[in-house]
């Protein structure tokens, strides 16, 4: 299978001016942390072959026999064996203590789409910032874990998904919006973190089309819909592309 391109940068300045680091034309599976089955590091570099490691994400990845294109992160997980094993050239370190490793390699990377792993499904306080850097951001990013996939919603997408998913919406800021295709519409709710959520709502015909006020939403699937949920980030990308 024949590899996007993929261009590393690593002078000093675009590291201290918080600049891109690593560029693909392809999907990027970026490594974290938290434990990575073998399954899920396949399904994702099926789709998204070139591996970025967030600092300790760099161990997971050679455990599975793979050297990250970059290492990007304040440094202060990753082995020493790791260190030695990938060698300085692809170790980028941004030093700042004001975000996650997540936000910093997230922000270091320019690519049509992300497929992260090792970012959930461990500590839930690792977890959380994660989720509140997807909403910051607002990259075509797709949190893949054991058994959901998480991404924040564009104001108006849709998702050729199958009567019977799971399909639950949580708010990380105050928003309202239109739906169709769910069994519980969410027309005339107003979302938010500390009042009402989404979860546990059920597709009963496909597409999902949603119609949202403003970022700030999350989407959690079923980890077999990685796919619509990629193609759906999508065609949102190349409908906002179309209206500029």
């Amino acid at each position: 299978m024949a590899h996007p391109p993929v261009i590393c940068l690593n002078s000093k300045d675009s590291i201290r001016m918080n600049q891109v680091i690593v560029q693909s034309s392809g999907g990027i599976t970026l490594v974290g942390g938290a434990p990575v089955s073998p399954a899920l590091f396949r399904i994702s570099q099926q789709r998204a072959p070139v591996v970025v490691a967030a600092d300790g994400g760099a161990d997971r990845c050679l455990a599975h026999g793979v050297h990250p294109q970059a290492v990007i992160g304040d440094m202060d997980s990753i082995s020493d064996a790791a260190r030695v094993a990938l060698g300085a050239d692809r170790l980028h370190h941004i030093p700042e203590q004001d975000t996650t490793d997540f936000d910093k390699a997230l922000r270091s990377i320019d690519c049509p789409f992300i497929i992260a792993l090792g970012f959930i499904g461990a500590r839930v306080d690792h977890g959380l910032a994660v989720l509140t850097t997807l909403v910051r951001q607002a990259r075509p990013c797709v949190l893949l874990g054991p058994q959901d996939v998480v991404f924040h919603l564009p104001r108006q997408v849709q998702l050729n998904l199958r009567p019977g998913d799971r399909f639950s919406l949580y708010p990380l800021a105050s928003v309202t919006g239109r739906s169709t295709g769910l069994d519980w519409p969410i027309d005339g709710l107003a979302f938010s973190p500390d009042t009402r959520v989404g979860t546990s709502n059920r597709v009963s015909v496909g597409p999902v089309s949603l119609d949202l006020s403003g970022p700030g939403m999350l989407c959690i699937l079923p980890r077999a819909r990685l796919d619509q949920a990629l193609a759906a980030l999508a065609g949102a990308a190349r409908a906002d592309n179309r209206s500029r």
